[in-house]
């Protein structure tokens, strides 16, 4: 399996999305394009969302919604513009199959499949060391 580095971490991720400690839920930007983008979070032990060691299900959902914010907050922040608010509209289609434990890495894939007037409809796949954990589809809307 290829390593690939962060384009950017924690300090500087932080600052494109709306959420503020603790309840940050990602860590890294590995790659952004108009349609994609792959974020990363590093489980730790003093993440709100572990429970028993475990990154619960509320904490992977919430990784999905949050890379998706991090997709616009970037966009935003490549034109210069302050990012706006989103909300999540809808979730369709989550599959867990695996739970990470702390000191596990986890991977976010966000496909953007239609995106109009605000609204934005995308796939979700989290990997953990290349194997699939979550699947799911959201669609978000930006605040006016």
């Amino acid at each position: 399996m290829e390593t690939i580095l962060p384009l950017f971490e924690k300090d500087f991720v932080e600052n494109l999305i709306p959420q503020k400690c603790p309840f940050v839920m990602i860590d890294k930007l590995f790659s952004y394009s108009e349609t994609a983008l792959i974020s990363g979070l590093k489980v730790t032990n003093n993440n709100i969302f572990v429970a028993n060691d475990i990154f619960t299900e509320s904490g992977i959902v919430e990784h999905m919604a949050q890379s998706v914010a991090l997709h616009t907050g970037y966009q935003f922040y490549l034109k210069k513009e302050a990012a706006p608010t989103g909300y999540i509209g809808s979730i369709k289609e989550i599959a867990i199959n695996r739970l990470p434990k702390i000191n596990d890495e986890i991977q976010t894939t966000v496909t953007i499949l239609h995106e109009f007037a605000g609204i934005t409809l995308v796939d979700l796949v989290t990997k953990l060391n290349g194997e699939t954990i979550a699947t799911g589809q959201m669609k978000t809307i930006l605040a006016q």
